[in-house]
């Protein structure tokens, strides 16, 4: 049995440290892959990650290219690739140039990878991972998104902080589109096994799922320069660790749900069961009232967003 094949499209911060990640944790060989227009900058990080592997102990081939036919017969494909947000860009600018991007993308590996699980992390999330279904065909649980398991891992973050304890004790759930329509579920909150509600005061609690809801936004503010890349490519490769050694986690991502919550044929943040063969089963959650609506709320932004884009296509 040889390895998993792990194909990362786009070689910035997020690939890249994707990557990394993944390399150290041994989950397969990796493929890190850049437009032609990057030069040999994808085989120069690939090389220098290859170099690592001596001094931290980790065997695997690590190949970057920007030839699709290096990526034949992937196992798991990482997207990244899409211009960030610049200043004075509308959201629809970004839309439709990561549109446009995606679409090219995803026909390579159409021809490449027929049997490849795809995570999609470019932005805007909840319509890139919905461009990417219409264009690859696949069945809808081969293409899923990152965005929950960075959200959640943002938010148990911030209540380890605020709680003084382990972070690997805090366990948490977050449902919805990426971003600013996010819906924290404090029912779904513990810290071990405590329900966060006995913890904190929901006034608190409210202040630091608005902090997660705009970590996104906090770091870019912090760097200038640039945005988050350590803990989106961490997210990343949880997941592509759950589809290689088909561990059945139970995350939060960004899963095409049809009559799931009732949404009609949307990608949007649910609970999941993520193995090999991608989305395994959708886990039906009980909402409050309250949690109904900011849900629908977030649904809605989404169905905003892809009709933007179909609009622009």
């Amino acid at each position: 049995m040889g390895r998993a094949k792990i194909t990362i499209i786009g070689a910035g911060n997020v690939g890249a440290t994707t990557a990394h990640w993944c390399a150290a944790a041994e989950l397969g060989d990796i493929v890190l892959l850049d437009i032609p227009q990057a030069g040999d900058m994808p085989k120069g990080k690939a090389l220098d990650l290859m170099e690592a592997s001596p001094v931290m102990g980790f065997d695997c081939n690590i190949l970057g290219t920007s030839d699709y036919g290096d990526t034949t017969d992937s196992d798991v494909v990482v997207i990244t690739a899409g211009i960030p947000r610049k200043p004075g860009m509308s959201r629809d600018d970004l839309l439709a140039t990561n549109a446009k991007i995606m679409t090219a993308v995803t026909e390579q590996i159409k021809e490449t990878s027929p049997n490849a699980v795809i995570i999609v992390v470019s932005n805007p999330l909840d319509a890139m991972v919905q461009r990417c279904l219409q264009v690859s065909g696949f069945p809808s649980n081969r293409v899923l998104g990152q965005a929950g398991v960075l959200d959640t891992a943002r938010y148990r973050t911030f209540l380890a902080m605020e709680l003084g304890v382990s972070v690997e004790d805090v366990s948490a759930l977050l449902m919805g589109g990426h971003g600013d329509t996010m819906v924290p579920l404090p029912s779904c909150t513990s810290v071990g096994g405590i329900p966060v509600t006995q913890l904190l005061d929901s006034a608190r609690l409210d202040e630091i799922v608005d902090r997660a809801r705009k970590g996104g936004a906090e770091i870019v503010g912090l760097l200038k320069t640039g945005s988050a890349y350590y803990a989106p490519a961490a997210a990343c490769t949880q997941m592509v660790e759950a589809i290689v050694k088909d561990k059945k986690r139970v995350l939060p991502c960004a899963a095409y749900c049809d009559s799931e919550y009732g949404v009609g044929g949307y990608y949007v943040g649910v609970p999941i069961v993520l193995g090999a063969g991608g989305v395994e089963r959708i886990i039906k959650l009980e909402l409050t009232e309250q949690e109904t609506a900011d849900f629908q709320n977030s649904v809605d932004a989404v169905k905003e967003l892809v009709a933007v884009m179909a609009g622009l296509a």
